[in-house]
């Protein structure tokens, strides 16, 4: 019995480390894509402010939607708008947190 020649070591070792770099090239292409996406496509119009969990499946976000901020319950099957106002109108001193909902949702 001999031992296999060090050349397919050495094969297996570098077909390894490139499909290691071909993984990471693309990864970095993928983050360029994507930041040249983001900034082509100009200012978001939809931001996620903050959430918070109320129980093991549910949460209350907090989501602007270009001037405006609407309180959102979330659960498993269903989105419910539970409250939105105006952050123009809330009052230039005022936080989102801090500012009280203009109108209630049904």
């Amino acid at each position: 019995m001999s031992n296999p020649p060090p050349i397919d070591w050495m094969r297996t070792a570098g077909s390894l480390l490139l499909v290691l770099a071909l993984l990471g090239g693309m990864l970095w292409l993928l983050k360029r894509l994507k930041a040249m996406q983001e900034k082509n496509s100009g200012p978001r119009q939809m931001e996620l402010m903050e959430t918070l969990s109320v129980g093991v499946r549910q949460k209350i976000a907090l989501v602007r939607v270009g001037t405006r901020q609407v309180l959102v319950g979330m659960t498993p099957g269903q989105f419910t708008a539970l409250a939105s106002w105006d952050t123009a109108s809330a009052g230039t001193n005022s936080t989102a947190s801090g500012a009280a909902p203009q109108e209630p949702l049904p």
